[in-house]
């Protein structure tokens, strides 16, 4: 019995377009991470919204560095 290559879950094609989409969506949600600090004042803060957003925006930002650096060629 042969073993079977090791393939990607996601189409090499979609690369580029997924780090597209999911740079611009950690981009938009640090952008308004770094508004809604700005502009509330120490005590109407949200511990809960500041991790939420915090944590999506990171994510997406991770993930979108991962697929651009796979869509470049570098094989992480």
């Amino acid at each position: 019995m042969a073993p079977k290559p090791i393939t990607s879950p996601v189409p090499v094609e979609w690369y580029p377009s997924l780090s597209v989409l999911m740079l611009s969506i950690g981009l938009v949600l640090t952008a308004s991470f770094f508004i809604y600090e700005a502009t509330s004042s120490k005590r109407s803060r949200s511990l809960a919204k500041e991790i939420t957003i915090g944590a999506f925006s990171s994510f997406f930002l991770g993930f979108g560095s991962l697929f651009l650096l796979l869509a470049t060629g570098v094989y992480v």
